[in-house]
């Protein structure tokens, strides 16, 4: 229904207009009775035990699950978590509401399946995201709250942004992400590096302890980093990222790299997602895997568009997958696709369960 009739709806509007439309309507939905039950029972993903995995105590129903970045202020969570998605993530929140950068800011590049985005953090606040958590009570699935500074908070002054946004989200998230890598907001993924890097983790994970304690609840966080980061970059960061303490790593954001595309967006300006990201992030997950010797979870993000995708990201590390662009142009029925995909996978290589598949390509190598 979505490639047939919607899609050729939503793709002769501007992208962003298509972006905040689609927003709209399945945050109208939501409030519908029974609408969430009728898109499960259309796209939902069957809870195979071969493709369930648990993390951080948290259960996964299945390892696919909606990047940040589509659902900013989680208007949409509740359809999104109906749809077979294994996990929720929104934000990027700041603590502050934002407008973003000027548009246009959203590109749609099909001849290469991706997109190019700078939309800059456009999010009406924490305040206005903690109250769209606590109404969505009893999740069928996590929910991921990614944070990010506000673009006038000088990178010294960072940390108290990361800082603000956990005291308000904590008692209503399940685990959160930190984003310090979008090429869309000045100056960000310089605390990607050196002492900016654990300086900032160092309080974070502070932060977190003390939060824990007021709760009585433990939450993860998790790192998210640059595709675009050197050899150098990565292993001074990712050892950073072990000592700091944090719960794992998200690989990757989006890419300032244009090599090989033919639209004629190409030059646009902002982080390209999409299928030019599949190898390029998969890679980056087999090196934190084995910088890490596979002792720190890794989400793997970036141009996932088959189970064969998600199935090579998992097999050089990622214990969790993430979709954004592929839901763009596929439409939800791409996730049914991919976990019954990856369950046929698994059982092809003779594994009983997704997390006996992590990293079998660096133990093979």
């Amino acid at each position: 229904m979505y490639k047939s009739l919607l899609k050729p709806v939503l793709f002769r509007l501007q992208p962003e207009t298509a972006h905040h439309l689609m927003i709209a309507g399945l945050s109208a939905a939501g409030a519908v009775p029974g609408a969430a039950g009728l898109m499960h029972a259309m796209y939902g993903a069957d809870d195979w035990p071969d493709t369930s995995t648990e993390l951080w105590g948290i259960r996964f129903p299945n390892p696919v699950g909606l990047a940040a970045g589509l659902d900013k202020d989680g208007r949409a969570m509740k359809m999104f978590s109906a749809v077979g998605f294994g996990f929720v993530e929104v934000g990027t929140v700041t603590p502050r509401p934002q407008p973003g950068n000027e548009k246009p800011r959203l590109y749609r590049l099909p001849e290469d399946g991706a997109l190019i985005n700078r939309m800059g953090f456009n999010n009406r606040g924490a305040d206005y995201l903690a109250e769209r958590l606590k109404s969505f009570n009893n999740r069928p699935v996590p929910v991921m709250v990614n944070i990010g500074k506000n673009k006038v908070t000088p990178n010294e002054k960072a940390v108290d942004d990361y800082l603000s946004c956990l005291r308000t989200l904590y008692p209503h998230a399940d685990l959160f992400a930190v984003n310090i890598s979008s090429p869309n907001t000045p100056g960000l993924r310089d605390l990607q590096q050196g002492d900016a890097l654990a300086e900032l983790l160092s309080a974070i994970v502070q932060e977190m302890a003390a939060l824990r304690q007021k709760y009585n609840r433990k939450l993860p966080i998790l790192v998210k980093l640059a595709p675009d980061l050197s050899p150098g970059e990565l292993e001074r960061a990712v050892e950073t990222i072990c000592e700091s303490g944090v719960d794992g790593i998200i690989a990757t954001n989006t890419t300032l790299r244009r090599e090989g595309l033919k639209s004629p967006h190409a030059s646009e300006t902002g982080g390209l997602s999409g299928k030019p990201l599949t190898a390029l992030s998969t890679e980056m997950i087999r090196r934190i895997y084995g910088l890490t010797l596979g002792k720190l979870p890794i989400i793997g993000c970036g141009g996932i568009f088959t189970a064969e995708d998600a199935y090579e990201k998992i097999r050089a590390g990622a214990s969790l997958v993430q979709l954004y662009t592929s839901l763009i142009y596929e439409g939800p029925a791409v996730n049914r696709r991919i976990v019954r995909g990856l369950s046929e996978l698994l059982r092809r290589d003779g594994y009983s369960r997704l997390s006996d598949a992590v990293g079998a390509d660096a133990a093979t190598s």
